[in-house]
């Protein structure tokens, strides 16, 4: 499994707007399309993580592809009022915002 950590700021308050737009989002065939296997969102004193699981590497390809589908330019417009980036002076495009994981452990 290959997972992504997409590091935000969110607007205190708007969890439960977000979680609608993705729980909307989710229950297209979107998920599918993009390779997603799962979606855990997650809020700390005004930062946003978004952490995305993925059955293999290709996760960042299939979301490359997805980005013209205008139900994921619609999330992206709707989640712009709650999501900002984490350093708008150096954000180019969502692979700005990936957190780089330095350690894993998995049970054996």
């Amino acid at each position: 499994m290959h997972s992504t950590l997409i590091v935000a700021r969110m607007e205190l308050g708007s969890a439960d707007d977000v979680a609608r737009l993705f729980r909307e989002f989710d229950a297209t065939e979107m998920p599918h399309v993009m390779g997603t296997r799962r979606r855990q969102l997650f809020a700390y004193r005004g930062l946003y993580f978004h952490l995305q699981d993925f059955d293999d590497n290709d996760g960042g390809e299939r979301i490359e592809t997805a980005k013209s589908d205008p139900r994921f330019v619609a999330i992206s417009e709707d989640l712009k009022p709650h999501i900002e980036a984490y350093d708008p002076a150096t954000w180019r495009s969502p692979a700005d915002a990936l957190a780089h994981r330095f350690y894993q452990w998995n049970a054996s």
